[in-house]
């Protein structure tokens, strides 16, 4: 596909986009007042505000809240569930005395990792089908009360398998804990790709539109920046809920391993209660019918003979359009069949495309951002704890986010926009790549500093499970990844989801969500392959390696998406022009109507 860069040229430039007004300013949204586009003199003049969403979109983060609060309260538990064995001395259930790890299964850490991995990847691959069935089948609503029982289902299991009964039983516990772990996964691949959408859609303009305040004073209502903040207010509450394996490190190292898994089985029973309140939110109803089969026909006639000379000369998506086929002669998509798709499918299709392009990226930044997070577990607990649990660290990823959250929305924010600093979306995203491959460099410095200072060497991993001898740096000093991964999400998160939603069909929106999820699932896939050196003595490898690649793929990033926002812009205006042509073709004449009524 074309880059962002040279699509520009193609596209209209956005009337006043190089920056907001002024600072943002939180407004009611009146969903039954008709508001006006703004003109091009309107866009340069007046001041740009953020509206703020109506209340069902906090119900809608409750529920990732609690979905998060799950996979993260477990997820964060088994990395010492499966890799160290129960503590001697300790109480049975997980938990040990003094500055030992709580541990169960004692499988070592590369199965953790594997396994933690796969808990990754069935995750965030699983989302392409349920993203899928959502949209065409069940709808939204439905396929989070799924989700919600499912986890219900997945918690239950964990908190059997950590019973002192049952956890002693070392092969029964293991069969358990994996089926909690897929089911865990299944739950987060109901929820995820249909919340998010689910969002966004309650904000109810289409474009930037006028509006008078009390005061007198007429503002623009930016639309831009109001999914920003909604797309930051979700991903704050999705730190919120992870958030709470801070309770759920202390309970397994305190008490034991039931507890710690009880924890997130009660915040889910208080979500059916949640999810009954949101009858009333704006969704999408199921298609019934395969809208990616229809992208599939667009895609099919694209790359019919000739394919790559259009593609050279830029009429690749512009042949497949059923007004060129039909001047061409055709009576249909296919050349001997009548029958056509709808003209803006072609236009869904190539941004879906343009937009899943971006995703790849993606794919590199996850693997600095969290999917070395077994190796970085097991850095705090080769060092010194004074009886702070090691996988307790982890909980700096979230806390720095929900800390940085909203001075960026509420401070730094405001400040560019009254600096007329454009910040666009491809800047936020290449600054947050660039802070996970710092947050990489730092796990290479801290990890060959472990293998300087501990009393067995380049076996301080090993070490730690068999001698307990560990290196005398504070396993606080791994809290600076954390932070630093945290950081980075704020900036490349929010902004990832932005344009998965806004490049995507209206009726695709959970299945495009999906893909940006798979890039997760990607990513440990990609990690798995180097699990080989996930271990004693290679473990400055993996995050010199990912570093590197961070840093050659941002920098590519930057260069492609330059116009990314224009491009964006441009592609918007243009598939509402396409729908209102559509609409108009499809609706009949007044005369028509007067025919019926007489009949």
């Amino acid at each position: 596909m074309n880059s962002a860069g040279s699509d520009a040229k193609d596209f209209e430039k956005k009337q006043g986009s190089s920056s907001l007004q002024n600072e943002s300013l939180a407004l009611s949204i009146q969903y039954e007042e008709e508001l006006l586009e703004p003109t091009e003199e309107e866009e340069k003049r007046l001041r740009h505000v953020v509206a703020a969403p109506k209340w069902p979109v906090y119900l809608i983060c409750l529920i990732e809240l609690a979905e998060r609060a799950s996979y993260y309260g477990t997820g964060d538990r088994l990395y010492n569930f499966f890799q160290y064995p129960l503590p001697q001395g300790g109480n049975g259930a997980g938990a040990g005395p003094d500055d030992q790890n709580p541990g169960a299964l004692g499988r070592g850490l590369q199965v953790a990792t594997s396994l933690n991995l796969v808990l990754k990847f069935t995750s965030y691959f699983f989302p392409l089908v349920t993203g899928y069935v959502a949209d065409m089948y069940v709808g939204e609503l439905r396929m989070l009360w799924m989700g919600i029982w499912t986890g219900v289902l997945s918690h239950v299991i964990f908190v059997i398998a950590a019973l002192p009964a049952v956890i002693k039983h070392n092969n029964l516990c293991m069969a358990l804990a994996v089926i909690g772990l897929l089911t865990l996964s299944l739950c987060t691949a109901l929820v995820k790709p249909v919340l998010l959408p689910m969002l966004l859609r309650q904000y109810p303009h289409e474009t930037n539109v006028v509006k008078t305040l009390p005061t007198g004073e007429r503002v623009i209502l930016d639309r831009d920046a109001s999914l920003q903040r909604m797309s930051m207010t979700f991903y704050w509450c999705i730190n919120v809920g992870s958030f709470v394996s801070l309770a759920t490190g202390y309970s397994a190292q305190r008490v034991g391993y039931w507890l710690s898994f009880l924890i997130p089985l009660v915040l889910f029973l208080v979500m059916p209660v949640v999810l009954l309140t949101l009858k009333d939110v704006k969704v999408t109803p199921p298609l019934g019918e395969s809208l990616f089969a229809e992208c599939l026909k667009v895609i099919k006639v694209c790359f019919e003979g000739g394919w790559f000379k259009r593609y050279r000369n830029g009429t690749f998506w512009e042949y497949a359009r059923p007004s060129n086929l039909q001047s061409l002669g055709r009576i249909g998509w296919r050349k001997n069949k009548p029958g056509f798709y709808k003209e803006h499918l072609v236009e869904d299709t190539r941004v879906t495309l343009a937009a899943c392009v971006i995703f790849l990226y993606y794919v590199i930044y996850n693997m600095n951002d969290n999917q070395l997070s077994s190796i970085i577990n097991n850095q705090s607990g080769s060092m010194t704890g004074k009886g702070v649990p090691n996988d307790v660290i982890s909980n700096f990823n979230p806390l720095a986010i929900i800390i940085a959250m909203p001075i960026i929305d509420y401070g730094l924010n405001p400040l560019l926009r009254r600096l007329r600093i454009n910040f666009k979306p491809v800047y936020r995203i290449f600054f947050g790549f660039m802070l996970a491959v710092l947050a990489s460099v730092a796990g290479a410095i801290i990890q060959a500093a472990i293998y300087n200072t501990s009393p067995c060497g380049t076996s301080a991993s090993t070490c730690s499970e068999t001698r307990r001898l560990v290196s005398p740096l504070s396993r606080w000093l791994v809290g600076i990844e954390y932070v630093l991964s945290g950081v980075s999400e704020c900036f490349a998160m929010p902004t990832g989801y932005e344009i998965a939603f806004e490049r995507s069909p209206k009726d695709m929106k959970a299945f495009v969500m999906s893909l940006f999820l798979v890039t997760t699932a990607l990513s440990s896939i990609l990690t798995q392959i180097f699990n080989g050196i996930m271990t004693d003595p290679y473990l400055v490898i993996p995050f010199i390696l990912f570093a590197a690649l961070g840093t050659v793929f941002a920098i590519l990033f930057l260069y492609r998406y330059w116009n990314l926002d224009k491009v964006m812009e441009a592609e918007r205006k243009q598939r509402m022009e396409l729908e209102a042509l559509e609409i108009q073709a499809n609706t009949p004449p007044p005369a028509y109507h007067d025919m019926k009524q007489k009949l």
